[in-house]
């Protein structure tokens, strides 16, 4: 995972979307699916049901954060720094700040757990929590904007 340090705005704890920074993740998104129309597909969808913002630090209530376009949760930090060999604090704002980490983080986090689980939509679900019910219950609505956003067909093609 290579940090693109252009793509943070600054600080703003807003949800200012722009136009460029919706097309930064867009570029990202592409670059993170290795080719793969699947991989792309399932990007997007995790994308669109989480709906994160570069910069974005949402809380949740067990005192971890959602960082970043895709969301990842701070859960994550410490994992990926190993992972990555760099510093836990440059992996927080890199998944806060730079949509192409985010993606490429979403990317492995995913495809780890569709080989661990060997099953797509489980992955889909473990993407979102360790909890059955919960990843059930993701797994449902990240199918609903897959369809809103690629049709009822969407993995029908391959590629």
């Amino acid at each position: 995972m290579v940090p693109v340090v252009d793509a943070a705005p600054a600080r703003a704890k807003t949800t200012g979307r722009t136009v460029e920074q919706e097309r930064a993740i867009a570029r990202c998104i592409k670059h993170a699916s290795l080719g793969r129309g699947w991989l792309e597909k399932t990007l997007w969808g995790l994308r669109d049901q989480e709906a994160g913002w570069i910069g974005a630090e949402v809380p949740n209530k067990n005192g971890s954060h959602d960082l970043g376009p895709l969301q990842i949760n701070s859960w994550w930090v410490p994992k990926i720094a190993t992972m990555t060999g760099k510093p836990a604090r440059s992996v927080r704002y890199w998944l806060q700040y730079d949509p192409c980490f985010g993606a490429e983080a979403a990317r492995w986090i995913f495809l780890s757990a569709l080989e661990a689980s060997g099953d797509y939509w489980t992955a889909i679900g473990i993407y979102h929590s360790p909890t059955g019910w919960r990843q059930r219950r993701y797994s449902s609505a990240v199918a609903v904007h897959l369809v809103r956003r690629f049709g009822p067909n969407v993995f029908s093609e391959t590629r």
